[in-house]
């Protein structure tokens, strides 16, 4: 019998029980260079096979078919329908044997798609994907960044979204981290949850890294932005638990973005306007030039409220003159939007065109409220006892232990001299 008709029938006959598809494993993982070497017969072995009940060698034929040059038109034809249709039909328990395989496979399709410039017609199949992959919805997997990316690239933020409150706690690779929190940051920016995309870059630039990565410049530069237009102003240094480069070395490759936020912070709006224009074209090839403009009309927002602090009652030509807008019905405008959004809260006179800043009228005592506050202590609490569980987990692993102990061999007291007493 031809090895790869033998193959098939191997696989028929050992997708039944966990022994023999363990045992099926085995076979397939000695197959893999025959495979590869006869990829052109592997699209007529997939229609041999159920997707459903032969997952495993599925796959493995699959990533070999897969593994070599495409066309648009087979991509269209035959791939992309036949990965989709993999993807969602698969059994859980196979695929996970191979993971790295079915992250591969996976990959492939979100590259063909892009090709196809069809990227929305990833965005189904790699959420299915990634929550097969997933052990639990704390872990990250490599299919995350994979699957926001499309979301970008599709417009798709509310789909993105999805999977971005959910809190991550295990992490393969430092690089699938650095990616999530970047392509997340940029999904919630599409959707002006600035805070949470704040979050998200700023797990990027706090990471611990030995080198300095384009993933965290960019991160960088937009948290620059992305504060500017939050919180009106930006830190003026990392926290302490940064790596020691990132503090030293990412403010240089953000030069333009700090004299950004120093012109903002001055409150000139045709002095940040004329920055702006100066340096356009280092933003647009950044891809920030969007962002910088929303910080730009940010300052009106920011100025509005600075006047809240200072009077009670104010017209519309007034803030119009104040904030340098044209004219009272542009500042009714961004007054009622601010409203509108919680920004800041006041009414306004349509008689006498005056505007009346009010208090705050939250009085912190509404069901909803104390729901909230609910919800947010019992995260607090879930959260306190897995760090308690983490600290457990690593004073006991033997490779932390051996650490330490040879870190104190180093640093052994007796080395030194008697520490002076200080009078306190």
């Amino acid at each position: 019998m031809d090895p790869l008709e033998a193959l098939v029938a191997q696989i028929q006959g050992l997708s039944s029980s966990s022994a023999d598809i363990n045992r099926l494993h085995t076979i397939l993982k000695q197959s893999e260079d025959s495979l590869r070497s006869d990829s052109t017969r592997l699209s007529s072995l997939l229609s041999l096979l159920d997707p459903s009940l032969h997952s495993l060698g599925f796959l493995y034929i699959l990533d070999a078919f897969t593994a070599t040059s495409i066309s648009n038109q087979q991509a269209e034809e035959g791939v992309v329908p036949i990965i989709n249709n993999f993807i969602h039909a698969c059994s859980v328990e196979q695929i996970r044997l191979a993971p790295d395989k079915f992250v591969s496979v996976c990959k492939r399709l979100k590259e063909q798609v892009m090709l196809l410039e069809a990227p929305i017609r990833g965005v189904a199949p790699l959420l299915t994907a990634l929550q097969k992959l997933q052990v639990s919805r704390e872990h990250l997997t490599p299919l995350h960044a994979e699957f926001l990316l499309l979301c970008l690239l599709a417009k798709c933020y509310k789909t993105g979204l999805s999977i971005l409150d959910d809190d991550i706690f295990e992490v393969d690779h430092p690089r699938d981290l650095y990616l999530y929190c970047y392509y997340g940051g940029m999904i919630c920016i599409g959707q002006k949850r600035f805070q949470k995309a704040l979050d998200l870059l700023h797990n990027v630039v706090t990471a611990p890294m030995s080198l300095i990565n384009a993933i965290a410049v960019e991160a960088y530069k937009k948290y620059v932005l992305v504060s500017l237009i939050r919180h009106g102003q930006i830190s003026s240094s990392l926290p302490k638990y940064s790596s020691p480069i990132t503090q030293r070395n990412l403010k240089l490759f953000c030069q333009p973005y700090f004299e950004l936020a120093n012109s903002y912070s001055i409150g000139k709006i045709a002095d940040l306007e004329a920055y702006v224009n100066t340096n356009a074209e280092k933003f647009e090839s950044d891809n920030n030039l969007g962002l910088v403009k929303q910080v730009v009309s940010s300052m009106y927002k920011r100025n509005i409220q600075r006047l809240t602090q200072t009077y009670l009652t104010l017209s519309l030509q007034d803030i119009a003159n104040t904030v340098q807008l044209n004219g009272p019905k542009e500042a009714e405008m961004h007054v009622l939007q601010m409203i509108q959004d919680g920004e800041i809260y006041a009414s306004i006179n349509q008689k006498d065109g005056m505007v009346r800043f009010l208090e705050d009228p939250e009085q912190y005592k509404t069901c909803e409220m104390i729901e909230h506050i609910d919800s947010s202590i019992q995260r607090i609490m879930s959260l306190s006892k897995k760090l308690t569980t983490m600290d457990e987990q690593i004073a006991c692993d033997q490779l932390y232990l051996s650490k330490v102990g040879r870190e104190r061999q180093r640093y052994d007291f007796d080395d030194y001299d008697v520490p002076q007493k200080f009078n306190i």
